[in-house]
């Protein structure tokens, strides 16, 4: 059982939803990215995932784009996102990299896979990589323990539900939108209903994300599924305010609206 699946388990048996916060690292900086990785964990993230920024983000909305493009253009690089999976793990969180799958595939699979356990990383969801074009990620997560998190959408078949969750370990990713990421004014309608598809489908841990908002959106959420999943929400902190105690202010502020709606305090 890798440290993800403890803390989801763990969570699960206090009564309540996970609250799995993304942040890219490199943006504003790669140290200001460490800080603000630490900072929502200190205000209630129970799990980060880690972004590696890329030059065609297809699952990326403007806001996560924004922040990715400034990154990549200060020189970050895959290497920089170990940092970031050893500052959370630290901090006291598991960490799991979420990255497109050329870059891992550039860096090369094995040395992507030892290091992201060298630094303490539970596994990586790969948005662009289907279960079943994912065989030599599998040949080389699986005998490390890193668990594979693939994502599964509101349009899924039966059976490719059924692939992902036989395929995914740690959780599945379901996505609520038939869209990029983003802050919307509403969680889709038809969220809960592909949670429980998926669940069907054989899948242990199902967590959501694509346009959680607000507290009392990430408090719908945590109803139904195992994790709430933050991300366009808490970069556009670090994107609103140049000065880092600013930012990191008001990304602590907006942190803990989420932590007390999966909690039910919103």
């Amino acid at each position: 059982m890798s440290a993800l699946t403890q803390r989801l388990d763990d969570v699960k048996a206090q009564g309540r939803s996970a609250l799995i916060g993304y942040l890219p690292v490199g943006f504003p900086t790669v140290e200001r990215s460490l800080n603000a990785m630490r900072t929502i964990v200190e205000a209630g993230a129970d799990v980060v995932e880690v972004g590696i920024p890329y030059s065609d983000p297809v699952m990326d909305g403007p806001t996560i784009q924004d922040a990715a493009s400034r990154a990549l253009a200060n020189g970050t690089r895959v290497a920089d996102a170990f940092r970031a999976v050893a500052a959370v793990v630290e901090a006291g969180a598991p960490a799991v990299v979420m990255s497109y799958f050329n870059p891992m595939l550039q860096y090369g699979l094995e040395r992507f896979a030892d290091d992201l356990v060298a630094a303490g990383g539970s596994g990586a969801i790969t948005p662009d990589l289907t279960p079943d074009a994912a065989q030599a990620w599998l040949d080389v997560a699986r005998p490390r323990g890193l668990d594979t998190i693939f994502l599964v959408a509101l349009s899924s078949t039966s059976q490719r539900l059924h692939v992902t969750a036989s395929e995914s370990t740690g959780f599945v990713y379901a996505a609520s939108l038939m869209g990029v990421t983003g802050e919307r004014a509403s969680v889709s309608s038809g969220a809960e209903a592909l949670v429980a598809r998926t669940r069907q489908a054989g899948a242990q841990r199902v967590c959501m994300g694509l346009g959680v908002s607000t507290g009392a959106q990430a408090a719908e959420v945590a109803r139904y599924a195992d994790g709430v999943i933050v991300g366009s929400a808490l970069v556009r902190c670090l994107l609103q305010h140049d000065d880092q105690a600013q930012a990191l202010a008001a990304l602590r502020a907006q942190t803990q609206e989420f932590a007390r709606g999966v909690r039910g305090q919103a």
